[in-house]
């Protein structure tokens, strides 16, 4: 089977978290980790210096503005707006540190030194769309608070999200929590969060770009995506509903007005409801007909519900706190909406890196090279509610500009739940904070477990012990509950990949490690590795790849660990059968030193520190011994790169119980 090829240059992005709060377990486990695997992975297979993993705070938008309203009012905060989003900057990048996320920047939008080079970009970018047609400028209705006598921004405003099907009831001015677009004159039962009260409509000035004269270009880009193998399917469905003409569900109890007003509705086309349907609908040609068609249904009462359509994405807003748009026209004093200026928010990043970094730290210094080169891929780790920007909205304006973008490649997972429901901060079930669960669990531990939990393909749960406060069993002395938290008998859903490392992998490792200072002085064994030995690792690492190139992390972490069982039994069984013949025993332990250096090789994207640990033990230069250039050679042959004697080449003595891998003090 053909090995997977890999691209010259990448850049790899991690989702963008609000400057509001710091980082709960999902932003972790369900973006950064999986992310962090990859380009973990890209640097080891095609350089260090070709690899721009990339992200940073999204500083500006009304989450932010309503998460400092909040604190100023309720807790007398006395710092400024930039003040807020740095703290909590700082607190998402001690977060990130923590669990080893390996971003060669982690920015903000709105702070030095990304602040200016995003601001840059953003006008340039904004001005590019302006002359290429790809603006109009529409007068739309915002929300106004008449009590509060201002207008409100995206996040003080929240009602029911009037998209068909969706259940969301925390649907804000224009979106809702689960990604749907809507106009704001659709939310259902709009309610302003400054007073409470019912909010006005009153028109405003605002850009947008003409998203739905890039249908075409979507459809041929799904029709790729496809094809494409490292596209998962719910990246084509997600895109696809939206490519579709608009329509209007009309409930069928109001068929007899419908039919009164129809004749002044524009040309359209009626399909009946079928079965137990409980709705009727009506298709138009384009969403400016079927605006049209809206306020004739409501200015005859008629209840409605609209569905997904390509709509004019906002560029511009009204809200102090944003970067500033350029005046266009006779449109001024606007800033831009934090979602479109998020979608480029990476470049900016990337210039920032490129701009900031050492001398000959990358293999280019151009942003270009990163970001439109042929042999350059972007990898963009995002969640299966942000498809619509990522994959609908950013293609369009990358097309728009005509900058020799390409097209990036999604990776969507899917929700990571808490306790099989559901996490959001703002919800009412509240996850842990990422750094609260380093309280129970090492870094590495969350790391593999969230790993295996194969987001790729559906939403799982994160059901860890010592968070678990669901009851377990009565106490048949007491007859008082007993938690699950508290439970001895309930194992550890969270610890299951542990095992592997502390046991299996820990094992092989010390093995080696005390073997050679038994049998061969603490040099490595002269011996080579049997031939039966070297397939089964070059098997490993090609069906490694294999998965790692198509972002499944969860089938490479169960290839490694099945690897690894199989490495650990091999090891047991040649080194009992070998007793009392130390020729043997060396040639065993000749197996067993290429099994642990494939082994560490393949699992060093998920936990690098074990692994690199491992690789400083055995005096073996780091870049070398995790480079895939040299992924199917042994320890020895790699060390004959540098050293003019191999043999000469003394490991570590280790201590006696040495751990390359520890259990978090709570669980000794």
């Amino acid at each position: 089977m053909a090995r997977p090829s890999f691209p010259a240059r990448a850049v790899i992005t991690g989702g963008m978290p609000y400057g509001n709060k710091s980082l709960h377990f999902g932003h972790i486990g369900g973006v950064f980790v999986p992310a962090d695997f990859f380009a973990r992975f890209l640097r080891d297979r095609i350089g260090r210096e070709n690899v721009l993993f990339v992200s940073g705070t999204d500083c500006y938008g009304s989450p932010i503005m309503e998460g400092y309203r909040k604190k100023v009012a309720e807790e007398g905060y006395e710092g400024t707006i930039e003040d807020y989003v740095r703290a909590n900057h700082d607190l998402q990048k001690e977060a990130l540190d923590a669990y080893g996320i390996s971003l060669d920047i982690f920015a903000g939008s709105g702070l030095e030194p990304a602040r200016s080079f995003h601001a840059d970009l953003s006008d340039r970018l904004i001005r590019r769309l302006h002359e290429k047609g790809s603006l109009m400028k529409m007068s739309t209705r915002q929300f106004y608070d008449v009590q509060a006598g201002q207008f409100l921004n995206g996040r003080q405003v929240v009602g029911r999200c009037p998209v068909r099907g969706c259940k969301s009831e925390k649907a804000y001015a224009d979106e809702c929590d689960l990604g749907h677009q809507f106009d704001p004159e659709e939310l259902i039962a709009p309610v302003s969060q400054l007073t409470g009260t019912t909010p006005e409509l009153r028109p405003v000035d605002n850009w947008y770009f003409d998203l739905p004269a890039y249908r075409r270009q979507l459809e041929g880009l799904t029709d790729v995506w496809a094809e494409d193998p490292q596209v998962r399917d719910i990246v084509v469905k997600t895109v696809r509903e939206s490519l579709v003409d608009p329509v209007i569900y009309i409930q069928n109890d109001y068929r007899t007005a419908f039919d009164d007003v129809a004749p002044s509705l524009p040309e359209h086309t009626l399909r009946e409801a079928e079965g137990n349907q409980t709705s009727f609908s009506v298709a138009f040609a384009s969403w400016k007909e079927r605006d049209a068609a809206r306020a004739v249904l409501e200015s005859a009462g008629i209840r409605f519900r609209t569905g997904k359509t390509l709509l004019p994405f906002r560029i511009t807003g009204n809200i102090d706190w944003g970067v500033p748009s350029p005046d266009l026209e006779d449109v001024s004093g606007l800033t831009v909406w934090v979602w479109p200026e998020s979608l480029w928010a990476p470049i900016s990043f990337t210039q920032t890196a490129l701009a900031t970094a050492e001398p000959g730290r990358y293999s280019s210094q151009d942003w270009r090279d990163w970001w439109c080169d042929k042999d350059a891929r972007v990898y963009q780790f995002i969640g299966q509610d942000n498809i619509y920007f990522y994959c609908i909205a950013q293609p369009a304006m990358w097309e728009a500009l005509d900058w020799g973008l390409f097209q990036d490649t999604p990776i969507a997972n899917y929700h990571i739940l808490f306790m099989n429901k559901k996490a959001s901060s703002s919800g009412a079930i509240k996850p842990p904070m990422a750094s609260e669960l380093l309280d129970y669990y090492t870094a590495e531990q969350l790391r593999a477990h969230w790993l295996s939990l194969g987001l790729d393909a559906k939403a799982v749960s994160f059901s860890p012990k010592a968070f678990d406060t669901s009851v377990s069993r009565k106490d048949k002395a007491t007859g008082e509950e007993v938690l699950v938290k508290d439970d001895p008998r309930v194992v550890d859903p969270a610890l299951k990949e542990s095992a592997f490392l502390t046991n299996i992998f820990n094992r092989l490792a010390r093995s080696c490690f005390y073997g050679a200072a038994r049998a061969c002085g603490c040099y490595l064994p002269e011996e080579d590795p049997s031939d039966e030995c070297v397939d089964l690792c070059d098997k490993a690492t090609l069906d490694f790849e294999r998965a790692a190139h198509a972002f499944n992390a969860h089938e490479a972490l169960s290839i490694a660990e099945e690897f690894g069982r199989t490495a650990n039994k091999r090891w047991d069984d040649a080194s009992k059968a070998a007793k009392g013949d130390d020729a043997a025993y060396r040639r065993a332990l000749a197996d067993a030193f290429r099994y642990l250096r494939t082994l560490t090789l393949l699992m060093h994207p998920v936990v690098p520190e074990g692994c690199e640990l491992i690789a400083r033990m055995l005096h073996v230069v780091k870049p070398l011994f995790f480079s895939w250039d040299h992924a199917f050679e042994s320890v020895r042959e790699i060390i004959s790169c540098y050293a003019d004697k191999p043999e000469d080449y003394r490991i570590e003595e280790l201590p006696p119980r040495f751990d390359f891998f520890e259990k978090h003090e709570s669980q000794k």
